[in-house]
């Protein structure tokens, strides 16, 4: 099994890139994210997840072990199949991955092609418990992520669901209020009002402006 290549950027695709490791071209299928970092001509290195059935073998790229790790997590669920894995990929990277689930964002989801409400109710429920065990420290491009957004302390119910409700009334996507009023809640010790939890999101998302 191919596990990582290490070489020069032959050609990139529309979905797939040629690495040249010492003369031999591998072809790898890749998400849009890791492709944008792949230049013809230059070094390359992607973590590779082989596929081997009757009649081929194909390989997936990755530019960082969380998606990898994700990308095992989305062909685990019925009806995803690593075409469509990398499409989610390509839409929302690991950190962002883990929030949308967490919050239970649809919409996020079906901003794949491919992922239609159906397909993306059975991955937010399927996903949300597994989402808690990737590690995103090794992302190169690695966004905060707060504590709880991606496992079972997240804001769900009570004042912190009333908070982000009320961000979603205003016009704020839920993975983005959903992070934010996690944060802020954390902050706060866990004893604050709604009130005050939108306050302090609202100042966060909107930074410079008073709620």
């Amino acid at each position: 099994m191919i596990a990582k290549l290490t070489g020069t950027v032959d050609t990139v695709g529309e979905d797939w890139a040629v690495i040249d490791v010492q003369g031999v071209g591998y072809l790898v299928y890749c998400s849009a994210r890791t492709l944008g970092h792949l230049a013809p001509g230059a070094g390359a290195s992607v973590h590779v997840e082989t596929h081997v059935r009757e009649d081929q073998i194909a390989l997936y790229g990755f530019r960082d072990p969380a998606e990898q790790a994700w990308f095992r997590l989305l062909t685990g669920v019925q009806g995803v199949g690593a075409r469509v894995a990398l499409a989610i990929l390509g839409v929302q990277p690991p950190e962002s991955l883990s929030h949308a689930v967490a919050a239970g964002d649809k919409a996020a989801l079906t901003r794949a092609a491919g992922v239609g409400p159906r397909l993306a109710n059975r991955i937010l429920g399927e996903l949300k418990d597994k989402a808690a065990t990737i590690d995103l420290g090794g992302a190169p491009d690695q966004a905060v992520v707060p504590e709880g957004a991606a496992g079972g302390a997240a804001p769900a119910g009570g004042v912190s669901e009333e908070a982000v409700s009320a961000l979603v009334n205003l016009g704020y996507g839920r993975t983005e209020a959903f992070g934010a009023v996690a944060r802020v809640a954390r902050a706060a010790g866990g004893d604050a009002a709604a009130e005050t939890l939108i306050r302090d999101a609202l100042r966060e998302l909107a930074p410079g402006e008073q709620a």
